[in-house]
Order: C-alpha cells, then sequence, then structure tokens
C-alpha cells in the first residue's frame, strides 16, 4: 500500500497500474513460504505444550509480517523489473535462513550456530531490505517525510526488544529464558503491526487493487497447499507411512476437507471481497485493505496451519491405530477450522457490513467438537468435520450473493478476455 506513486518508467523502476496483476517472479518468492509453513508445523508437532504452541503463532506472525511487506512493495512497483529483482531474491534468501531457523528460533542447541541469533538476524535483515525497497521507491517519488519514516520507524523501533531477545539468557534465569523471548518478540510484533493503524493518516493508498487482492488469495493457496504437503508426507517420527486402507482413508479424508476449506474462501468470498475493493477509493479502500488482507488474512493463515498440525498428528494416529483420537490433536485439527471459519465470517463482516451466520454457526460448531472429536475413533472424528464443512460448502452455494458476485465476476472476464484479444490482433 503506498501513495499514488509519481514515477516514470525507467530501466530502475516501473510504477504499478491500477490493472496490474501477480507476476510470476513474485510466485516464485512465495515458494519459500510453503517450507517456513511446514518448518512452523514440524516445530509444533513434537512438542504441544503452550509455550511451543505460543511459538508456532509468533513464527507464523513474523513470517506474514515479511510477507505482507514486499507484497505492499509489489503493489507501487513491479517485483520483476529494475533493481526490484535484485532486493527481491535477496529477501528470499533471508527468509529461507529465517525458515532453516524456525525450530531452534528461541531456544540454543548444542553444537550449532546460535538460533536465536540466526533468526533474528534473518527478520531484521528482511525488514532492513523491504524498507530499503521502500525508501528507494518514494524518495525517487518525490514524497514527503511522513511515508518513508512509516515503513522505516517501526522495523526501527522492533529492533530494540528483538535485540533484547537474543541477550536474554544474560540477564533471564535459564528456565525462563523461552517465556521471556516469546514477551519479547511479542513486543516487537506489536510495533510492526501498529503501522497499519496510522497509514490511512499518512496520505497511503493502494495503486492495484486486484494485485493487492490475488496477492493475497495465491498465499492462502499456499497455506492450503502446506495442509496438503503435511498430509502426504505424515508424522516426522516415521521413514514412511505404512499403506494401509486406515492410513489411505485418512489422506482422502483431508483432502476433502481441504477442498470444502478451498470452497469456502475461493468459490465466492474472495472474489466478493476483490469486487468490494475494486468498488471504493483510497480514504475508504486502505483501511478496508489493511483490515480484510493484512490482519484477518493472518487468522486464516493461522487455522490453515493449526488444520495442518491437526492432519497430521490426526494420521500418526491412524497409523499407530491410536483410538480414541488424542486431545491434542482433536484440540488443532477442530480449533484450526474453527478459527478459519471465524476469519472467514470476520472477512465477509468487515467488507459486506453483515454476519454470515450459517458459517459462524457451524464455526462454534466445529469448535465444540473439539470434546466430542477426543471420544472419537480418528477416522471417525476427521469424517464428521469432513461432513459438517462439505455441507456448509454446499450450503453456501445456493445463496443470492453467490449469485451476484458470480455473475459480475463472469462479465468481467468476459470484457477482460475480449480486451485482450483484441489488442493480441492489433499487435501480435
Amino acid at each position: 500500500m503506498s501513495s499514488p506513486p509519481r514515477l516514470r518508467r525507467s530501466r530502475w523502476l516501473i510504477p504499478v497500474a491500477p490493472g496490474s496483476r501477480v507476476t510470476r517472479l513474485e510466485l516464485f518468492y512465495d515458494l519459500i513460504f510453503v517450507f517456513a509453513f511446514l518448518n512452523v508445523t514440524g516445530l509444533v508437532s513434537h512438542d504441544l505444550a503452550a509455550a511451543q504452541v505460543v511459538s508456532g503463532v509468533v513464527v507464523v506472525a513474523l513470517l506474514w509480517w515479511c510477507w505482507t511487506g514486499f507484497v505492499a512493495l509489489g503493489n507501487v512497483v513491479r517485483a520483476d523489473h529494475g533493481i526490484l529483482p535484485v532486493l527481491g531474491f535477496g529477501i528470499m534468501a533471508a527468509v529461507f535462513v529465517l525458515a532453516i531457523a524456525i525450530p531452534q528460533a528461541f531456544v540454543d542447541q548444542p553444537d550449532d550456530l546460535p538460533g536465536p541469533l540466526v533468526f533474528a538476524g534473518s527478520y531484521l535483515i528482511v525488514r532492513a531490505l523491504t524498507s530499503v525497497g521502500f525508501v528507494f521507491v518514494l524518495t525517487r517519488a518525490g514524497h514527503t517525510r511522513v511515508q518513508p519514516a512509516a515503513v522505516t520507524v517501526p522495523p526501527l523501533l522492533a529492533a530494540v526488544p528483538i535485540g533484547l531477545s537474543v541477550a536474554v539468557p544474560w540477564w533471564v534465569p535459564a528456565d525462563a529464558v523461552l517465556e521471556a523471548r516469546l514477551i519479547l518478540w511479542s513486543a516487537a510484533l506489536v510495533v510492526e503491526y501498529a503501522v497499519g493503524l496510522v497509514l490511512p493518516y499518512a496520505h497511503w493508498s493502494l495503486p492495484s487493487a486486484g494485485h493487492w487482492a490475488e496477492r493475497h488469495a495465491l498465499i492462502v493457496l499456499i497455506a492450503l497447499g502446506e495442509v496438503v504437503i503435511s498430509l502426504g508426507v505424515g508424522p516426522g517420527r516415521f521413514d514412511r507411512l505404512a499403506l494401509t486402507t486406515r492410513v489411505l482413508t485418512a489422506s482422502v479424508l483431508g483432502i476433502a476437507l481441504v477442498a470444502a476449506l478451498w470452497w469456502l474462501h475461493f468459490d465466492s468470498l474472495a472474489a466478493g471481497v476483490e469486487q468490494s475493493l475494486h468498488g471504493v477509493r483510497d480514504a475508504v479502500r486502505v483501511p478496508l485493505a489493511r483490515d480484510v488482507y493484512t490482519y484477518l488474512h493472518l487468522l486464516t493463515i493461522l487455522g490453515v496451519v493449526s488444520t495442518a498440525l491437526g492432519l497430521t498428528l490426526l494420521v500418526e494416529a491412524v497409523a499407530v491405530r491410536h483410538s480414541p483420537l488424542p486431545a491434542p490433536a482433536s484440540v488443532a485439527l477442530h480449533g484450526g477450522v474453527a478459527l478459519y471459519l471465524l476469519s472467514q465470517v470476520a472477512i465477509a463482516g468487515r467488507a459486506f457490513h453483515r454476519t454470515n451466520r450459517p458459517v459462524l454457526g457451524t464455526a462454534v460448531l466445529v469448535a465444540a467438537l473439539t470434546v466430542a472429536g477426543a471420544h472419537l475413533a480418528p477416522l471417525l472424528a476427521l469424517a464428521v468435520l469432513v461432513v459438517v464443512c462439505g455441507a456448509l460448502a454446499v450450503s453456501q452455494r445456493m445463496t443470492v450473493d453467490r449469485r451476484r458476485v458470480k455473475s459480475l465476476l463472469r462479465r468481467e472476464e468476459h470484457v477482460t478476455e475480449e480486451a485482450v484479444s483484441a489488442w493480441r490482433e492489433r499487435h501480435l
């Protein structure tokens, strides 16, 4: 999100146009997040203590902020032209190191490099490169000092608690190091995320609503892909999953659950929110883009990651013939799906100013199934969850709002295809 750039096309930068869409290079960058999300699942799955769960949430929030900062930059200037690819590859490398360090993000391991230092350093490098990119772009566009300050001051302030988190063992008892680091990282996140609250007052805007919406839709797809990977790879403590009927049944049901979650987000909600974003301008568009995409989509991602963890634990229970479903697996699975559904309710409520009661009711039902699921066989618990989510997905197909969104989408696609075909006939 940035003020409409007064940039001229050059060998260094190309301003993003209102109709710009996501570039293939940006998709390439997002591949790292498949690995990063998978590492978060691995971090928590080996130890489901409260501190580890909080660690997972903090890491996902950090990854999300790294990602959304570069997305915002790519909404100002094209990410595949001039100096931006060089900057992007630097960010990509730093995020990859960040992802590798996730298992040791808050606790040192003997005989390794200090994990908390590597993790903190990688994060600060990502934020520094993103800020340098913004300052370079905004300076060339002739903006005032307010907007560059909005993208540089928060990382500088956040660097203080991050630096303190690395030095925690020097001044905190050994048995409180993890908790102290989590508190300091949480404080850094509060500082970073708070910048969104001041953007509307810094004359910020969104050059391409289509790019912004598409970019966030694709990251949700990537997160759902991480669920599939977790389901296919299975629990990390096995060299391979036994090829049994029970394991195959769990895999098929898991794919059915992922399909239902995909449908609930992408069938009409994602397109409807994008249409709403196109229908408003800067004074309204920036808070809407911030709330729906930067903040509420984080809850969607957290729900997906938790669901991936729950499915991993459920497959493990199926593989070792554990019955009933262990309570931690039930909490992760049902809690993840419930959070995902609640995020969809919140997104629709913020975009359309109304509550989707069927989705809200289903979220409450799924949350209630957390207790019941812990008393059922793993396959039965998963089957019940698939039936509930599948029934909701089918019911959402029959709404008037869906028909309206789909009608507008088809007309837009038709107009776009005709315009592109006409241009190609003239120039190619």
